[in-house]
């Protein structure tokens, strides 16, 4: 949007505005005066998880529970009502997946009310009974949650991105609409998100120091060579922030596309016992919808071959680095030896370019891996250097029957008119918030097509390769979906679902069934957030399309697929582990953020943007703001709650045989916080329980999503001996600094 355009802001936004605006006084006019005690006000509740854990201090970190800022709302009483009292905890659903949302991205909760000082309902009225509703801010369609009274009461789920809780003295508990008299009622911290001025009276401020005119940085490059990156198809920015640049210099670590061969579909490469691999790195051209890039490719695929062996062989990978950049080769997930798990100065030396190392790999587990660079992975896995592995089990029903199965590994790319957006050279751009990219990406290409059967069960093995995207998968059409396995293995019992969280590195497997014939959608449905305007928005991208046909698919698969299938030797397996639930974590992990000296004006906008957080950022929708920050001026950490030690400092040593149990807080007072999927190298853990709400169908992972103000406990295994990192998978975070070692001895 250029500088004459700034006043004629567009319908769509304008509309938002006046309608939040007049939400913001309908809702002002509910809970005004006690609103005016704002967030103080959510750091005094009594309740059990979030809204028992008191706030700390302005600028202090989140060091114990869920955050109350964001899972806990305060109810204030209605005019007339002495001393009732009350608050809502949202707790996090139960869910095979990090976070609990609905197929079309709107996060879901389930509320806790804690309520004090209720009086006599027949004082108020002609009333019996009290009872609590939850609605959007235009207080239309109102959601009845249930009778409550004093005590705890678990009312309801709520799946509204923002919204008040009311509860009224009524008639009867049969009452279907709101009636009677109002006792109490809250808001949750998402409603504090109203149309903002500040960016373009910070702007202003920048375009006054710039006599040449903000309007003409988003077509030119400055003398670094750098050119902002496109803005948000559906978000608007004040024009001067394009006269930001980053404080390094533009790289892409690729030769001239003429000189590069065309990149190849993936191939199966089938392993046995003491086989070895050829695997080379090195620069390709990919066409992408209408244009060729130059990107890179192992063996001249994107995505690199998909690696199949048998559980239990062991093979030789000889990794020829043809790229400009020195790196390793991290196999993810899999529990092999410490030396070969290619970490860079912990576990072997960097591979200069040009450079051989090998790599003996085994396998002692079924389950979908994948590997990728581990130096630089911002740029060189961003440019298409990843790959899948596939360990079969030794029982062929270790799994259900399917007709077919599908490898999808999903990604997103960042393009600017004149190709991939450059990297940072000595240091990574994007290190606050991740790098977005604009094109959404299935198995290196725009669209995944699939041709199938009426009645077919197909098989998807998905893995999320992406630097910081979360997403939110879905078919919509006439599709049953069930995740049967994780990481490092099958779930103790298959579960129906209607979309799929995947964050950065996770993999899980889904069954589906095309119930018939028809043209199909894979969808990434998500809310994304206008943190200028103050409003939640619907994206919705497509990454596939399956064509099912009319013929009846053969075998029939119905049966079996209709049947959810428990795991006994799953569940006999995690039954020794079950008692480690309830005990007190071994170690506590604070995930937060440094600030260094980042350019005016961002630490104001982030600080705007604090007041409240969601707990996924699903879009970038800020881009001119996001690239800026570079590792020079921040540092992300993990923080040892108990030494105070951070990062690479921390001085863990544990055991083989050892069962630890650490939590997991990620920070909510954090200048910029936001969700980490968190990585554990070479060896397994159980997800105990997320905001203090036990986990009832337990899984190995090796990744685990950690939304913002969320606190995880997991239980960790400890099998694997050698100098094993725990780093955020966010390629940006972990170049930040985000990563610890912890050491096992055999």
């Amino acid at each position: 949007m250029s500088a004459s355009t700034l006043g004629k802001r567009p319908v769509e936004n304008m509309r938002a505005r006046v309608l939040s605006s007049a939400a913001a006084i309908l809702v002002l006019a509910l809970v005004v005066p006690p609103l005016v005690r704002g967030a103080a006000g959510l750091r005094s509740q009594a309740a059990d998880g979030a809204c028992s854990t008191l706030d700390p201090a302005p600028g202090e970190p989140q060091t114990s529970g869920p955050s109350p800022d964001l899972y806990c709302v305060e109810l204030f009483p209605a005019a007339g009502i002495e001393g009732a009292r009350g608050s809502v905890e949202l707790r996090p659903p139960a869910t095979p997946f990090g976070i609990h949302v609905t197929p079309a991205g709107t996060h879901v909760y389930d509320l806790a009310l804690t309520l004090e000082g209720l009086p006599d309902p027949a004082a108020l009225g002609p009333y019996t009974t009290f009872v609590a509703w939850a609605m959007p801010p235009l207080l239309a369609p109102v959601t009845k949650l249930g009778e409550v009274r004093r005590g705890e009461t678990l009312t309801g789920r709520v799946a509204l991105d923002q919204f008040l809780v009311m509860v009224t003295a009524e008639a009867s508990a049969d009452v279907t609409e709101r009636a009677g008299r109002l006792v109490l009622r809250g808001l949750s911290a998402s409603t504090r998100m109203q149309p903002h001025d500040l960016p373009f009276f910070l702007a202003g401020l920048l375009e006054r120091k710039d006599s040449a005119g903000a309007h003409d940085h988003h077509a030119t490059a400055n003398a670094d060579g750098w050119l902002p990156p496109p803005m948000h198809p559906r978000v608007s920015m004040p024009p001067a922030l394009m006269t930001l640049r980053p404080d390094v210099t533009p790289m892409l670590p690729v030769g001239p596309a003429d000189s590069a061969p065309l990149a190849r579909p993936r191939e199966l490469v089938r392993l046995a016992d003491g086989d070895t691999l050829e695997l080379g790195a090195g620069p390709v051209r990919k066409v992408v919808g209408t244009r060729t890039l130059t990107m890179l490719g192992f063996n001249g695929q994107i995505p690199g071959p998909l690696v199949q062996v048998e559980r239990g062989v062991s093979v030789v990978i000889r990794f020829r680095n043809g790229t400009s950049i020195p790196t390793t080769v991290h196999w993810h997930g899999i529990r092999l030896d410490n030396r070969f798990d290619g970490v860079p100065h912990v576990t072997q030396e960097l591979v200069a370019p040009g450079a051989t190392f090998d790599y003996h790999v085994r396998f002692p587990d079924a389950g979908l891996y994948w590997y990728h660079p581990h130096a630089r992975e911002d740029a060189l896995q961003d440019l298409g250097l990843y790959g899948n592995l596939l360990v079969r089990p030794d029982d062929p029903a270790w799994l259900g029957p399917a007709n077919r199965e599908e490898f999808l590994i999903l990604d997103d790319l960042l393009l600017d008119e004149r190709g991939v957006m450059p990297y940072g050279r000595e240091a990574v751009t994007h290190a606050l918030m991740g790098r977005f990219g604009n094109v959404l990406l299935v198995n290196g290409e725009p669209r995944w097509t699939a041709q199938a059967e009426a009645g077919e069960v197909l098989r998807l093995w998905l893995t999320n390769v992406s630097s910081t995207r979360v997403f939110n998968l879905s078919f919509d059409g006439a599709a049953a979906m069930k995740v049967v396995a994780s990481d490092l293995g099958r779930f103790e019992r298959e579960e129906w679902v209607e979309n799929v969280v995947i964050a950065p590195a996770e993999r899980y497997v889904i069954d589906v069934r095309f119930d018939r014939a028809g043209t199909l959608h894979l969808l990434n449905r998500v809310h994304a957030i206008d943190h200028l305007w103050g409003r939640f928005f619907d994206q919705v991208d497509t990454l596939g399309v399956v064509q099912v046909a009319a013929r009846q698919a053969s075998p029939d698969h119905r049966a079996a697929f209709d049947v959810l299938r428990s795991n006994d030797d799953v569940i006999a397996e995690f039954d020794r582990y079950r008692t480690h639930i309830e005990r007190a974590p071994d170690r506590t992990v604070i995930v937060t953020l440094q600030p260094g000296d980042l350019p005016f004006p961002l630490l104001p906008l982030m600080s705007m943007e604090s007041v409240y957080r969601n707990p996924v950022e699903w879009e970038g929708t800020m881009p001119e703001m996001d690239w800026v920050a570079t590792a020079r001026q921040s540092r992300w950490i993990l923080r040892d709650a108990a030494s105070g030690r951070e990062n690479m400092d921390i001085d863990w040593r544990f055991r083989v045989g050892d069962v630890v149990k650490i939590r997991l807080i990620n920070d909510r007072n954090a200048v910029h916080a936001m969700q980490h999927p968190i990585h554990l190298h070479g060896q397994r853990f159980l997800v105990l329980s997320v905001n203090g709400v036990p986990e009832d169908n337990l899984v190995w992972k090796d990744t685990i999503l950690l939304p913002t103000g969320f606190a995880i406990d997991i239980l960790l295994e400890v099998t694997n001996p050698g100098a094993w990192m725990m780093h955020c998978h966010i390629a940006e975070h972990i170049e930040s600094g985000m990563h610890l070692v912890f050491r096992v001895e055999g």
